[in-house]
């Protein structure tokens, strides 16, 4: 495919799916062919359910997000539950024939980076094997700088160079929301941080250019 597009975390509820669902509508809109899947997620499928309703390809919820468990726990132990075990391979055998297309695949992992999802792997394990750029979520807020350098520091080394870190905008923004970048550019080059504005936020008409500037940087 033209691109890989992994999106991971933080944390669980980071804001990955607000950003998936952006993104993918953002390159639908440019006339892209765009899959967008969640492949293993536990709890309910209203993520998965929300990247359905932006893509264009006929992929119905099983397609986009063939591995669900019902219990709102990790993925891993809710596959325990129900007597099923996620494999690396299995996944990475869905997702093949998906990657080789023509077009852009968006995939949006659980949990945060080191969430497990399977018997044997986690998302950095999934994003190393595919390859892909990751799109680490940050939620804006105090905490920022700790939590970001953890998971960049946690990427493999050859990704980060290709990946972006996204400050989301929260509800529940503090006095540090407006130097958290400056402070992370000790630590993450300047040029791979970018800022999402919040839902209510007036810089929310700025989004389209946000979304084009990180579009054009990825794929300079």
């Amino acid at each position: 495919m033209k691109n890989t597009w992994f999106v991971t975390g933080t944390d669980t509820g980071a804001g990955k799916t607000v950003f998936s669902v952006l993104w993918t509508r953002f390159l639908v809109e440019r006339g892209g062919r765009v899959i967008a899947v969640k492949p293993v997620c536990s709890g309910g499928r209203e993520d998965a359910e929300a990247l359905l309703k932006v893509q264009r390809n006929g992929m119905q919820l099983d397609a986009i997000n063939p591995w669900h468990f019902p219990d709102p726990v990790s993925p891993q132990l809710a596959a325990r539950r129900v007597g099923r075990k996620v494999n690396l391979a299995e996944v990475v055998e869905y997702l093949a024939p998906l990657q080789e297309g023509s077009g852009d695949l968006v995939f949006e992992g659980a949990g945060g980076l080191l969430s497990p999802l399977g018997e044997d792997f986690d998302n950095r394990d999934l994003l190393l094997t595919l390859g892909a750029r990751a799109m680490v979520l940050c939620p804006n807020r105090l905490g920022a700088i700790n939590q970001a350098r953890l998971v960049w520091e946690s990427l493999p080394p050859s990704l980060r160079p290709s990946s972006a870190l996204i400050l989301n905008g929260f509800p529940g923004e503090d006095a540090s929301t407006p130097t958290n970048r400056e402070g992370l550019t000790r630590y993450i080059p300047g040029e791979n941080i970018f800022f999402l504005p919040r839902q209510e936020d007036a810089l929310r008409s700025h989004l389209p250019l946000v979304l084009a500037d990180l579009h054009h940087w990825a794929t300079r």
